[in-house]
This record gives structure tokens, C-alpha cells and sequence, in this order.
């Protein structure tokens, strides 16, 4: 294949990548702008969307579709449910304590990943796509699942978006992001918009794994990668930031799937992390973040 065809089919596998770490990344960055804390067990909300995701495809039976589009809303619900109740039981409890939450969500990191172990088991599970349609190139076939998945990520960015923008439920997350004190002076519930924002990151991060996993496998252990691109990805783009999120998740999707194709993984993630050493340095508050006041 001659260059110029290779490079569009790097920078196809690599807007696929961006389009889910820009999903999976919104989510960890929406809990720390708001709630202040890290959720360090953001990449296993991710791995729970992806088996849960195998779970109901396989008990559905008849056209591919069918299970995956019942997957796509059954699996965030239920990451959903969990996070929410994490939320109430530890975070709620511990105060929402910056140093205390890193600890917690350690902890809740494993209990997740033991917990699929057990039940999902250590083998890497296929999940069928809801069609394998492939659009002829010029120069190759591709697959039109692959631009679907690019397709629904830009969708939901944009809801997300406009309910952050154009609605009550954002105006009050905003409110409670720039100042929680004034905010439950005006009589804001900020315990309950912190565990609505916690549940809205692991829904993102499971929507982006049942986007991804007809494409990868499912598999108990693939939430350490989503993490670690992730903590990247807002460190890059700005905590809080959506545009930052997106901008910051193209490149580096990009480049991964590019630097990946003409040299190596290795490289790209080395790329990756001299991007976040320079923006920490000359930057710390990232591409479209703002300076703490």
C-alpha cells in the first residue's frame, strides 16, 4: 500500500480511538471539575461497560442489533447504579476528601475488577457488531461500524454539551463547580448533584466500552488503558474543559493511531507522556483550562 492510502487508513484507526477516549475522558474530567476529586477508578467503569456489554449480547438471541442496542442503554445504566451507590456509601461518607477519594477509589478499583473476575471470568470475550457493512475506498474496504462509533461519540459529545450549555441540570453543575459553599447557600443540593455528575462519568465511560468492545474484546483487565490515556487526555486538554477534552483526545488518538501504524505503540505512548510533561510545565492548567482562582 503506498503512503498516502496507509496514512488515511492510520488516521481512520486513530479518529476511532479518539472519538471513544473522548468519551471515556469527559467523564473522569466532569467528576473532577465538579466534585474536585480523582476517580481513580474511572478505567474499571469502563471494563464493567464492556462485559456487561458481552453479558446482555449473549443473553439476547436473534439479529446482532438487537442485543447490542439493548446493551448500549442497559450497561451505563447499571455502571450507573454502581457509581451512584459507591458514591453514597464511600465518597458521601468520607466527605468528598481529595486525599481520602484517591484512597477509596483504589479500593473500589479492585473490588470491580475482582468482581468481574469471578463472575465474568479471565478469558477475552468477543461481542459481535450490529452490522459489518464496509465502505469501499479507493484504495481499501473500511468498516462502517468503525465510523458509527466515530459518528455516535460526535453525537453524544454534542448532547452533553448542549445539556452543560443550554439547560438548568448544566447551569446548576456549573454553579456547583465554581463554588460549592455559595452554592448551597442559594439551596443548590450539592450532594446530590455530586452523585449525578459521579454516575454521569461512569455512564460515559460505559457507553464509549459497548462502543468500542465489538471492535476490541472484552476482557476483565482492559480498563488500565482507558485510565491511564485518559488522565492525559484532561491533564492535556484542561480539567473540566469539553473543548479541551475533545481537542486534547484527537490528539492524541491520532497520533497514537498514526505513530502506531509507521513506528510502533511504544513510541506513541512515549510521545504521549513528553506532550503531558510539556503542558505541565508551561501550562499546568491545560490547553483550554483555566487558572485556578
Amino acid at each position: 500500500m503506498a503512503f498516502g492510502p496507509h496514512l488515511l487508513l492510520a488516521s481512520l484507526e486513530g479518529l476511532v480511538t479518539a472519538a471513544v477516549l473522548a468519551l471515556t475522558a469527559l467523564g473522569l474530567s466532569l467528576v473532577f471539575g465538579v466534585m474536585r476529586i480523582v476517580n481513580v477508578a474511572h478505567g474499571e467503569f469502563f471494563m464493567l461497560g464492556a462485559v456487561l456489554a458481552w453479558a446482555i449480547t449473549t443473553a439476547i438471541t436473534g439479529h446482532p442489533a438487537l442485543g447490542f442496542l439493548a446493551a448500549l442503554v442497559i450497561a451505563p445504566l447499571i455502571a450507573g447504579a454502581v457509581a451512584l451507590v459507591a458514591e453514597r456509601v464511600v465518597l458521601r461518607r468520607l466527605n468528598y476528601n481529595p486525599e481520602a477519594t484517591i484512597v477509596a477509589t483504589i479500593g473500589l478499583l479492585y473490588i470491580i475488577q475482582q468482581l468481574a473476575l469471578t463472575f465474568y471470568g479471565p478469558e477475552a470475550r468477543p461481542v459481535e457488531p450490529p452490522f459489518n457493512y464496509r465502505i469501499l475506498l479507493p484504495w481499501f474496504g473500511y468498516s462502517g461500524y468503525k465510523l458509527s462509533v466515530v459518528a455516535a461519540s460526535a453525537l453524544l459529545l454534542m448532547a452533553t454539551w448542549l445539556v452543560l450549555t443550554r439547560t438548568k441540570i448544566g447551569m446548576v453543575m456549573r454553579a456547583t463547580q465554581y463554588d460549592r459553599e455559595t452554592a448551597q447557600a442559594f439551596g443548590i443540593p450539592v450532594e446530590r448533584v455530586y452523585a449525578g455528575v459521579f454516575a454521569l462519568g461512569a455512564m460515559l465511560a460505559a457507553v464509549a466500552a459497548v462502543l468500542i468492545v465489538p471492535i476490541s474484546q472484552a476482557h476483565y483487565l482492559m480498563g488500565q488503558d482507558p485510565l491511564l490515556l485518559s488522565f492525559i487526555v484532561v491533564i492535556i486538554g484542561g480539567l473540566g474543559s469539553l473543548r479541551g477534552t475533545v481537542v486534547a483526545a484527537l490528539i492524541i488518538g491520532l497520533s497514537d493511531g498514526i505513530i502506531s501504524v509507521f513506528f510502533s505503540p511504544t513510541l506513541a505512548k512515549i510521545i504521549a507522556t513528553f506532550l503531558v510533561a510539556m503542558v505541565l510545565v508551561f501550562r499546568p492548567q491545560g490547553l483550554f483550562g483555566t487558572t485556578a482562582r
